[in-house]
């Protein structure tokens, strides 16, 4: 026996968001309430990755001469 999907009709009540024009353009206009912040500084992710880098160059240095 194969079963296939029901498909029904909307029901009576329901409002389609999109045809609701008024209520979008309200929602797009609204304005921001918070300003927006300052990214955080990078200085110290871009210190650690050259330290990762200066310490994995000397590891390979080390084994290579060891």
């Amino acid at each position: 026996m194969t079963s296939f999907a029901r498909v029904t009709g909307m029901p009576e009540n329901y409002t389609d968001p999109s045809g609701n024009t008024e209520a979008f353009r309200a929602f797009n206009q609204t304005p921001e309430t918070a300003a927006p912040t300052e990214a955080p500084s990078r200085l110290p992710l871009i210190i650690g990755a050259a330290v990762v880098v200066v310490v994995l160059v000397a590891l390979v240095a080390w084994l290579a001469t060891g």
